[in-house]
């Protein structure tokens, strides 16, 4: 687990080798984190602040749901004075489960034109 520390703040991140798959694939289950990680997959490497993404949720399970997807592997934050920024760690997943998140953001993508849904 390592850590990062900017502006005081310190947030654990798994070292890429101790990144487990049921791990993202839990992380990666829940709508709301799927959402982010579509997003942050749109935005190509960009570091999105929390704020960026409307969520329609709660402040505080919106905050749980990042935690799930930092601590499961699947982003990087880091602050930027008070603003959390989130990173999706592409590079790492790919790297240990080749072709996992480019199956599963295509089949998101699927099932959101099925439904109808834009999320």
């Amino acid at each position: 687990m390592t850590t990062a520390t900017t502006s005081g703040r310190t947030l654990a991140h798994p070292e890429p080798a101790d990144i487990r798959l049921e791990a993202v694939l839990h992380a990666l289950a829940d709508p709301m984190r799927m959402r982010v990680v579509r997003e942050l997959a749109r935005e190509d490497g960009a570091e999105l602040s929390c704020s960026y993404f409307a969520l329609p949720v709660t402040k505080s399970t919106s905050t749980h749901h990042f935690r799930v997807l930092r601590e499961s592997g699947v982003i990087r934050q880091i602050y930027r004075g008070t603003a959390k920024l989130s990173v999706l760690r592409r590079d790492d997943l790919d790297t240990l489960f080749p072709g996992l998140l480019d199956s599963v953001l295509a089949a998101a993508t699927c099932e959101a034109e099925r439904l109808g849904a834009d999320t």
